[in-house]
């Protein structure tokens, strides 16, 4: 009878193991999914900023007038 209960406490001792494997893919999966987002946000920032200096750089140069200049500032706002 002994050799029964001691493989049945092992077999509860692997799914215990495998539960918490799947618990940590599980949450590698999620953090991985923020992380990526996280990413899109930063360089949707970037983008914004460089079309803000775009701007401000065509406006120096003279190729847009004030009006032209204020009305695609508001755009990118």
């Amino acid at each position: 009878m002994d050799g029964m209960m001691g493989s049945s406490g092992l077999g509860y001792g692997y799914m215990g193991l495998g539960l918490i494997f799947w618990i940590l893919i599980i949450v590698g999966v999620i953090l991985l999914i923020k992380w990526l987002v996280d990413q899109d946000k930063t360089t949707g920032g970037r983008q914004e900023m460089n079309a803000m200096e775009i701007l401000k750089a065509r406006y120096a140069k003279g190729e847009i007038t004030s009006e032209e200049f204020e009305e695609m500032k508001k755009r990118l706002m």
